[in-house]
């Protein structure tokens, strides 16, 4: 099943969601001829957007809203900061091309600040799905939550069968490690994945947490990580600042802990535009280099 073919399928079970979407329609080809006035185009309009998505929301509509990442959490922050974030009314920002997906564009394109100015905004959460499967398999709890969500869409190809039961604010457990345990959310999944093998295959014990919603996080498992590995690595295509690395931050400075934390991110630097997989090797992002990192940091 694909992202479009699930929406259309909790359209016709839910008379309230509607897909609006700022003349941003590559994985909504087929939808607006099905679904009439359920479908609403804008233009490129951001701003507008976020506020028509506020207006229906206000109506009892359920408003699932796309838009490219970099101009939906930029240019539209104070429309969602206001309209949405501070009435915490139901509206889905989808957020399409974030982080290295936005491939071969410039830095006025790349969204890799998105979660940290989203997760910011009260009443504001974040899911970034590892990957197409993982989308699939969280979006309707998403999207029927009663708090807005901005989502940072990702339908990458699945490189492991996930967990279906999906809770908001739990991290998916693909494994335990008391050497190692890596945090990952979105597009770096798979990469994570395989640098967890490359490890294990050296002897290394190595936990996996895929962090579906850094924000509700799931805080207790976090600190239990801390108490029970050696090493805490965390993985993102964002700005170090902000991101899950900050917010593990937050979470051992608000309970009194430390911890041995190695963060794997753009540190504070746009990244050189390329196609996904050659952007992952010149940044040192492919499972092969997390892993070799990984073991340097050790190895100190």
């Amino acid at each position: 099943m694909t992202y479009e073919e699930l929406l259309e399928e909790l359209i016709y079970k839910d008379d309230r969601i509607v897909i609006v979407t700022a003349e941003n329609r590559a994985v909504l080809r087929n939808i607006p001829n099905k679904i009439g006035d359920k479908f609403i185009d804008t233009g490129i309009t951001e701003q507008t957007l976020v506020g028509v998505s506020a207006g229906l929301a206000l109506r009892g509509r359920i408003p699932v809203s796309h838009a490219l990442a970099t101009f939906l959490t930029m240019r539209a922050f104070e429309f969602i900061r206001t309209d949405v974030g501070i009435g915490n009314l139901p509206v889905k920002l989808v957020g399409g091309f974030p982080g290295f997906l936005s491939e071969a564009n410039g830095p006025t394109h790349q969204a890799i600040e998105d979660v940290s100015i989203m997760r910011g905004i009260p009443n504001v959460n974040v899911f970034c799905p590892a990957d197409n499967e993982d989308l699939l398999i969280c979006l309707q709890k998403v999207i029927e939550s009663s708090n807005p969500f901005y989502i940072r869409f990702n339908n990458s190809e699945s490189v492991i069968k996930h967990n279906n039961d999906f809770e908001i604010g739990k991290a998916e457990v693909i494994s335990k490690g008391s050497d190692v345990v890596i945090l990952v959310y979105g597009v770096l999944f798979s990469q994570a994945y395989n640098a967890k093998k490359n490890l294990e295959k050296e002897g290394y014990s190595v936990g996996l947490l895929n962090i579906r919603t850094p924000k509700p996080i799931d805080e207790q498992l976090i600190l239990e990580t801390a108490m029970f590995s050696k090493l805490i690595v965390t993985i993102e295509d964002h700005f170090i600042t902000g991101g899950l690395f900050s917010i593990l931050g937050e979470i051992f400075l608000r309970n009194k802990i430390t911890c041995d934390v190695f963060p794997i991110s753009l540190e504070n630097r746009w990244f050189k535009p390329l196609l996904f997989n050659d952007i992952l090797r010149h940044e040192g992002f492919t499972g092969n280099q997390i892993a070799e990192r990984i073991k340097k940091h050790i190895q100190k």
